[in-house]
């Protein structure tokens, strides 16, 4: 799990990719973000990148957890 709130656009992506490319192929990783511009972007852009949203999920505080599959590599 990795705490990507309180990061602006682009870089909560930059860093998402960046844990994307630690894992092996099927494995999941979930994501903490903000509401608002992160939770409309960051998922259309790990979808382009050839993975799979699995769950999102807002919390009762506000923010999203997002569970990734990473697809290949």
């Amino acid at each position: 799990e990795k705490d990507f709130r309180g990061v602006q656009c682009p870089m909560n992506f930059v860093k998402t990719k960046l844990v994307l490319e630690t894992i092996k192929k099927g494995q999941k990783l979930k994501i903490l973000l903000d509401d608002g511009e992160p939770i409309l972007n960051v998922p259309n852009s790990v979808e382009l990148e050839g993975h799979d949203i699995v769950e999102k999920t807002q919390s009762k505080e506000g923010y999203w957890e997002v569970l990734i599959q990473k697809n290949n590599g």
